[in-house]
């Protein structure tokens, strides 16, 4: 299948895109900005793409004419993965602004994709959204930037259903993997490649870790699913549901023994509960998959990137 893909410069952006090449699909990349303008850990996630069968074109934002002529001139399924997520984390975050920016044209792209043999649309979810997954209820947005992407989804399928294009939704939990921003378990890992003890700030939290490449095969699964249109229409993958300290103490055992490092950790009590204390999804992904295996590309990931510092 022709794929065109939103977002594959991001961290699960980069890992969906290798996923589908490998498959066997023509992946097509458009790119917000020029190359020059990524840098970093985004840099070396494109340079990753580039040495593969992906296509990225630089220069074409979301919605705007040059990429509403990419679909038009045909793809088979559109995965539309990118959103804005500038200052993310704050209460700041400009839900108004990042709506616009998400659905841009969004009508006109579905018209022009229809007439070019568009048989689906992909939109990635988050956990972060009202209504996802289950937990601590009411089951509300985490944040105003979990807002803009639950209104962005109800937008686009207004415009999908409207138009009769089939839409698929995959919501993703909290993935970890090689190439991830420096998060919570680089965090660790930097701690202990300096032999010091990581505190893990909050403990209680229950989250849902999923391994990114168990992830990707759950997301080449759906896309080629939408190119058929075979439902279900919506996937909510889950990998480790457990609490935050909990899922730490077993990173640490795993990377133990891999990477030969002491791996202590510590827990605060926590105080901070301004989001939701437990959210996780609800679908176990049934591939034929390696765990171990993918804690050993982690740990080599790991190994590479702090050892020859």
């Amino acid at each position: 299948m022709k794929i065109l893909l939103t977002g594959a410069s991001s961290f699960t952006g980069t890992w969906f895109a290798l996923g589908l090449a490998k498959a066997g699909h023509e992946v097509i990349a458009p790119l917000v900005s020029e190359l020059k303008e990524y840098q970093g850990i985004r840099r070396r996630r494109l340079d990753l793409l580039e040495e593969t069968s992906v296509k990225i074109l630089p220069g074409i934002p979301f919605g705007e004419e040059p990429f509403r002529l990419l679909v038009k001139e045909g793809v088979d399924v559109l995965c539309h993965h990118r959103a804005v997520t500038r200052n993310y984390q704050s209460e700041a975050f400009d839900v108004p602004e990042a709506l616009r920016e998400n659905t841009r044209n969004f009508p006109e792209i579905l018209q022009g994709g229809r007439s070019g043999g568009l048989r689906a649309v992909v939109m990635t979810g988050s956990i972060f959204e009202a209504e996802e997954g289950t937990g601590s209820l009411p089951l509300r947005s985490f944040s105003p930037y979990g807002l803009s992407k639950g209104f962005t989804y109800l937008m686009a399928q207004f415009w999908a259903e409207k138009l009769g294009v089939p839409i698929y939704k995959y919501v993703v939990p909290n993935p970890f993997g090689p190439w991830e921003e420096p998060r919570f378990c680089d965090f660790l890992i930097r701690h202990w490649f300096r032999e010091e003890t990581p505190t893990v700030r909050t403990p209680v939290y229950v989250r849902d870790n999923i391994h990114v490449d168990l992830l990707t095969l759950g997301y080449v699964d759906m896309v080629e699913r939408a190119g058929r249109g075979i439902p279900p229409f919506r996937c909510n993958p889950s990998g480790y549901t457990e609490s935050q300290g909990e899922f730490a103490q077993r990173f640490a055992r795993e990377m133990r023994h891999r990477l030969g490092l002491a791996t202590p950790l510590q827990f605060a009590d926590q105080v901070d509960f301004s989001e939701p204390e437990v959210r996780i999804n609800t679908d176990r992904l049934d591939f034929h998959w390696s765990e171990k295996e993918a804690w050993d590309r982690l740990a080599e990931y790991y190994r590479a990137k702090y050892y020859s510092k």
